[in-house]
């Protein structure tokens, strides 16, 4: 599916007021437990309280709730797009800080993230995270990896034990296909 359609579905979902559901319950006090998981992985110069300000990990979740069929939410594109995203952040913040490296860094991933065909925005994102809060040395593989790879597992558990889940991950072929521009399924 298109994006643009999948977004007009979650809006048009949000819109009708629809309560919200048990899984959906269940998904937040798991990514509840994640993030306050963090607490105990969070390297670096950050306060305790601090490991709560990673908004695109917020970002992430969004996405695999709301939009689980797109491209950008499949496995390959959150884990490897996101920690690769920190990765490229965490080798520049060893070159230097400030704003201004973290908008050169975010136009590299995302260049980078495109090229590989792992695009994921919150990795852009996470890759100015390093350059702006100095979470430590070992940020995108402590923290981002671990997450990212925890909020993609309870995303597919939940859609096999759940009916209602929107099925996730979607079968690569599809993925790949329809990134590609040749339409396996339409």
């Amino acid at each position: 599916m298109k994006t643009r359609v999948l977004l007009q579905r979650a809006l048009t979902h949000w819109r009708a007021g629809s309560r919200i559901s048990i899984p959906e319950i269940i998904w937040f006090l798991i990514l509840l437990a994640l993030m306050a998981g963090l607490d105990y992985l969070m390297p670096g110069e950050l306060p305790q309280h601090m490991v709560w300000l990673v908004p695109p990990f917020a970002a992430t979740l969004s996405i695999l709730i709301l939009i689980p069929e797109a491209a950008l939410a499949q496995p390959i594109p959150v884990v490897a797009g996101s920690t690769l995203g920190a990765a490229l952040g965490t080798m520049a913040a060893m070159m230097g800080h400030g704003p201004i490296y973290a908008v050169l860094i975010a136009g590299l991933t995302l260049l980078v993230l495109s090229v590989l065909r792992i695009y994921h925005p919150p990795g852009v994102a996470l890759s100015m995270y390093p350059l702006l809060l100095h979470p430590g040395a070992f940020f995108s593989i402590l923290v981002v990896f671990p997450f990212m790879l925890m909020a993609v597992t309870s995303a597919a558990v939940l859609s096999r034990h759940i009916k209602s889940w929107p099925s996730y991950p979607r079968p690569l072929e599809v993925v790949v296909s329809k990134s590609t521009g040749c339409s396996v399924e339409e």
